[in-house]
């Protein structure tokens, strides 16, 4: 308990703002991308508690990696720096595994390491925009072809959509990353609580349409927005860009992954079979 009341001490400061920043919108674009830790992290906190038990059960042993993770990740908190103390975070967690258990205790709370990790906000994104330009073109495209068959005078050029002569671009924070993001981040969580992993085929089946959801939901997301901002009707833009009808939105998409796995669940076999000389193969 003295070592939980301690990373309450430390990480608690933090981790509330992460959540302020999430919930406010006051944190950086980069950083906002991983707002979906506020229904990760209590769910792996929820996993690592009821894993008490087998954790328990493990016997004492100390593993060197232990020991450096938990030194560079007191540097990195000692640091000051922001991106620094987030990522000593999770280098905390996985340090005190290896230090208490060893292996078997790392392997025991790999998945909610996991969500640690991918809730703990970086300059990942920033790193990765530079090579979504093909998605944005290809939203960009997309979203004016919907609009033409509406018949709406759209013009598109690269990632920008001139409707009614309204410019509208479709920039690497509005091309649905954050969006790809959170989607597959609670795919992975549906996965682990309806036990799906043991299964490759649906696991794979179930990110593909995860990601299929996800570039279909932002496309009619920007098509809606350029509709909006070049028909004038700014107040359904701001309400679906700004405010709660993007979250709202979000929501929809979200639930639907649920609906998606069931579907996956019922009608997708666990594994392959042949069927080869009367003898099933798999």
């Amino acid at each position: 308990m003295a070592l939980i009341g301690l990373l309450v001490l430390m990480y608690g400061p933090l981790l509330w703002h992460w959540v302020d920043g999430w919930l406010n919108k006051s944190i950086s674009i980069q950083h906002e991308y991983f707002s979906h830790g506020m229904i990760g992290l209590p769910f792996a906190a929820y996993i690592a508690w009821s894993q008490r038990p087998q954790w328990q059960r493990l016997p004492e042993q100390f593993h060197p990696a232990g020991f450096g993770l938990l030194a560079l990740s007191s540097a990195l908190y000692l640091s000051q720096l922001s991106d620094w103390m987030n990522i000593s975070l999770p280098l905390m967690l996985a340090g005190l595994c290896l230090s208490l258990k060893g292996l078997p205790g790392l392997k025991l709370m790999g998945f909610p390491l996991a969500l640690v990790v991918l809730a703990t906000p970086s300059q990942l994104p920033y790193l990765i925009e530079p090579y979504i330009l093909p998605l944005q073109r290809f939203i960009a495209a997309v979203a004016g072809f919907l609009l033409m068959q509406g018949g709406i005078d759209v013009t598109v050029d690269q990632i920008y959509l001139r409707v009614n002569d309204r410019m509208v671009e479709v920039a690497p924070h509005c091309a649905g990353l954050k969006m790809l993001f959170t989607s597959l981040y609670v795919a992975l969580m549906l996965i682990y609580w309806n036990r799906v992993w043991p299964s490759r085929l649906r696991t794979s089946i179930f990110l593909a349409a995860t990601v299929g959801v996800s570039v279909v939901g932002n496309i009619i997301r920007n098509t809606l927005l350029s509709y909006f901002h070049g028909t004038d009707n700014e107040a359904a833009f701001v309400w679906l860009h700004d405010s709660w009808g993007g979250d709202l939105y979000s929501a929809i998409l979200l639930v639907s992954l649920i609906f998606i796995l069931r579907l996956i669940q019922q009608y997708v076999p666990e594994q392959f079979s042949f069927a080869t000389n009367n003898q099933s193969i798999v």
